[in-house]
């Protein structure tokens, strides 16, 4: 049953509606059935805009799908959306009811591009929290594209498939029984491969613009981006902004407690407050982009976007971040999804009672290692240096459990597996050569960070990490081009940091601008 406050919630939502909304259930006697039924009748209690009828479907599981106007918008759910799907399931009925936060013109006409022969389902766990996000997206591109076919399936309800599929980790993307993607991502890296893996209809017309000059053009969402953004607001230039996702890789950041003067938070809530300030400022968002190259045209730059979007600006603050490094060696590709993971807290439940390695010491590595070895039966910790990078704090909470194992000078060789999911890895150490066979269930990869820096190659001057070189002031090789936080060579990738450096980055873009 829905709590009181939720329905309230929902009442303020709900009464933004301009379509009626219709949630059409299966018919089943499986035993959550009537648990499904208590919570969509709860939600459109909420609004006469909302209504659940019954349809002459007989389903094994608890399964409905979302009409708008009595049509179909290419949205199912199987099982119940509780837990962090909720949300997934309010954001659905508000986007097809016209009261959502629709994406913009560029986003629609790419989603509207995407063969009809799409047909997906995401596998979820109710306690995953990159799960919705992925949902989310590919619910979006069903409802704004109008091609794309998503279902939701909760794993709990369909326990044979998830053993048929082998699917040791979530979210988990499929198009038949093919897996299309694992994992954490963004709508923009949704729409980049349901492009790649089922094509596009050349007759549906694409949106190809420039939008127009700037004064500053920040390129990334994260804390450097933003902070440079408000930054280069508040001083009255015209600012624009292109990111993937606000946040950047604050949105995957479990716990910061380093944040000074916030004694506790989590990423997706810091990302929240940076997306709410950002747009405090008159900033124009460009999200969901990313840059595919930029040129300098001396007093101008000019920037081409993966959507065919083009902007101009005088000065320009690279922002990109950085991502999960991989490992790269054999078999680490191939069983993605399938016991090879980078997310501990959303994939660490299917490994309860087993055993595992996580793939670094650094804090990352040794936080997971913690973490798992709470659930799991064994943890094997393999680290490349000849001891732990992590905080003493980290490395003695370690230590002090007995169902860990550590590896040091040891480099991980390949990854193992039967065909169909992992069932160990190859390690050798760095001072014998020896090799060593290690049996494990699941592989949980935590080895850093590279910098997002491939769009700006052969334009600005890279170290030899691929950091975008910079001086005290941020400025790069190129006049007019600066860059801030983990995508520089500036030291310590650190949040609080990288707000810092985005904050002096842009007012030293400012003191230039002003010196002419």
């Amino acid at each position: 049953m829905l709590s009181e406050d939720i329905k309230v919630q929902l009442r303020d939502y709900f009464g933004k509606l301009q379509s009626a909304v219709i949630l059409r259930a299966a018919q089943s006697r499986h035993e959550q059935q009537n648990e499904l039924l208590d919570m969509l009748n709860g939600i459109s209690s909420c609004s006469e805009r909302v209504k659940v009828i019954l349809s002459d479907e007989h389903s094994p599981v608890p399964r409905f799908e979302i009409l708008k106007d009595n049509t179909p918008v290419g949205v199912q759910f199987v099982g119940i959306p509780g837990g962090h799907e909720f949300s997934s399931l309010i954001l659905a009925i508000l986007n097809a009811g016209g009261a959502g936060l629709a994406p913009d013109s560029a986003l629609q006409s790419r989603m509207a591009r995407l063969s009809d022969k799409a047909d997906i389902r995401t596998f979820v766990s109710l306690s995953c929290e990159n799960c919705p996000d992925i949902v989310q997206a590919l619910n979006q591109i069903a409802i704004y594209g109008g091609r794309v076919r998503h279902t939701m399936v909760e794993g709990s309800v369909v326990q044979d498939e998830l053993a048929s599929l082998n699917i040791q980790g979530v979210p988990a993307v499929f198009a038949g029984s093919k897996l299309i993607h694992s994992g954490r991502g963004t709508l923009l890296e949704i729409i980049t491969k349901l492009e790649k893996e089922f094509g596009t209809d050349e007759a549906e017309s694409s949106v190809q613009e420039n939008l127009g000059t700037f004064d500053v053009a920040i390129l990334g969402g994260g804390p450097a981006g933003v902070s440079a953004a408000i930054y280069s607001a508040r001083k009255g230039l015209k600012t624009a902004l292109v990111a993937e996702k606000i946040g950047g890789q604050v949105n995957e950041t479990k716990g910061i407690e380093n944040l000074i003067s916030v004694l506790y938070t989590e990423g997706p809530q810091l990302s929240a407050g940076l997306s709410t300030h950002l747009r405090s400022y008159p900033v124009s968002i460009l999200e969901h982009r990313r840059l595919k190259d930029i040129k300098d045209n001396g007093a101008l730059k000019l920037m081409t976007l993966d959507s065919g979007e083009t902007l101009n600006a005088s000065q320009v603050i690279v922002a990109t971040g950085a991502k999960w490094r991989t490992l790269n060696v054999d078999g680490e590709s191939e069983y993605l999804g399938r016991g090879v993971a980078y997310c501990p807290h959303c994939d660490g439940p299917f490994f309860k009672d087993k055993k595992v390695a996580v793939i670094g010491g650094g804090n990352s590595g040794v936080e997971a290692a913690i973490d798992l070895a709470g659930i799991c039966s064994e943890v094997v910790l393999v680290e490349f240096a000849d001891s732990l990078k992590a905080d003493k704090v980290l490395v003695d909470k370690l230590t002090s459990m007995p169902n860990v194992k550590i590896e040091v000078s040891s480099r991980t060789v390949r990854v193992l597996g039967d065909g169909q999911k992992v069932n160990g890895f190859e390690i050798e150490n760095r001072t014998t050569g020896e090799l060593q066979l290690v049996s494990v269930d699941g592989i949980f990869v935590q080895i850093g960070l590279i910098p997002n820096s491939e769009c700006v190659r052969g334009t600005v001057e890279l170290s030899k990490l691929g950091e975008i070189e910079v001086d005290s002031k941020g400025r790069t090789s190129v006049r007019g081009i600066y860059a801030a936080g983990d995508v520089t060579t500036t030291p310590y990738k650190q949040i609080i940091i990288a707000m810092g450096e985005g904050a002096k980055v842009a007012l030293s873009a400012f003191e230039d601008r002003m010196r002419g």
